[in-house]
């Protein structure tokens, strides 16, 4: 398995924005959904769990969608990578994901990117709610900076 770096050289050399950042424990899940991403030409980080994704905004790299699961393995769970992006980062859209019922009113609290998207879903719904998204993002005015940016 390669390393974070190496994950974060190989996006930042195929220079083709927008950037999404999939954030799935499961391996085989995280591989569907991050090659039908790269085949609707989007240049796609993978993280296996949450701390992961923030070794990622720590070394600066530029995200423009995160995708997380809800339930991922280590300390941290999609929920609270939500928070923690939507305080750090400002703007940045997160989709949620979970197969458990009882996610979606606790994702509409820190998700403002829609509702969850239920597991199992198909991808081409990932895909369209990514474009929805970005096109959003980009019709938007720039959000504020976070409080400790000044």
């Amino acid at each position: 398995m390669s390393s974070i770096a190496e994950r974060v050289a190989e996006a930042e050399a195929q220079d083709r924005p927008p950037v999404v950042l999939v954030v799935e424990d499961e391996v085989l899940i995280r591989m569907a959904i991050a090659d039908y991403l790269r085949d609707c030409a989007y240049t796609v980080i993978e993280a296996g769990k949450a701390e992961e994704a923030l070794e990622l905004f720590a070394a600066a790299v530029t995200v423009d969608v995160v995708f997380t699961d809800v339930n991922l393995g280590g300390e941290m769970n999609g929920f609270a990578l939500a928070r923690w992006v939507r305080e750090n980062r400002p703007g940045l859209p997160v989709i949620l994901t979970s197969s458990a019922s009882n996610a979606a009113e606790a994702a509409s609290d820190v998700c403002g990117a829609g509702p969850l998207i239920e597991k199992p879903y198909p991808v081409e719904h990932v895909g369209e709610r990514i474009k929805a998204l970005l096109a959003a993002r980009a019709a938007a005015p720039p959000p504020s900076p976070p409080p400790d940016a000044a």
